[in-house]
């Protein structure tokens, strides 16, 4: 394991595993949210963030935090090792709910408040995201694919780690 996507639904734990999985193998760790949003809650160029994941995928080692379908088949590809957290709506929407007015190291603001669209996207997930995600990880079954559905998988599965 050198080079690790972590994907799923926001609020589903990515960021939370990332960071547990960083902390047990010391690869280096990259957030997309970090790399496509600023602080002002707008967005770099497509080249700017294109160059940035490049600049990531051409390294030797890392973990990458975050789903982003325009760049998934492209991630897939440098990967070997895939963790999808595929967890119930309800976890989610809470995991957002948590975080809110919290500083977090995977995005350059605080949220604050209730943002309904992204709410909605979440809400949305399951029936619009998760299929083709799906999709793509069968047609990648040559890399190491690892799916949580519960929280409780995924800490038993880096206990192991450890």
């Amino acid at each position: 394991m050198k080079k690790v996507l972590v994907i799923g639904c926001p609020g589903s734990g990515k960021s939370t595993f990332s960071r547990r999985l960083h902390e047990i193998t010391a690869l280096p760790l990259h957030h997309l949210d970090m790399m496509y949003w600023n602080t002002d809650k707008t967005t770099v160029s497509k080249d700017v963030f294109q160059a940035r994941l490049d600049d990531v995928l051409q390294s030797e080692k890392w973990i990458l935090d975050g789903n982003y379908a325009s760049s998934l088949s492209r991630r897939l590809k440098w990967c070997d090792t895939v963790f999808f957290l595929d967890v119930p709506l309800e976890v989610c929407l809470e995991g957002v709910r948590l975080r809110k007015g919290k500083a977090r190291s995977d995005m350059p603001w605080i949220e604050t408040e209730d943002d309904e669209e992204f709410l909605g996207f979440i809400q949305k997930f399951n029936d619009q995201v998760r299929p083709e995600l799906l999709t793509q990880l069968n047609e990648h079954s040559d890399k190491s694919i690892v799916i949580f559905t519960s929280h409780n998988e995924a800490d038993a599965y880096l206990s192991g780690l450890k």
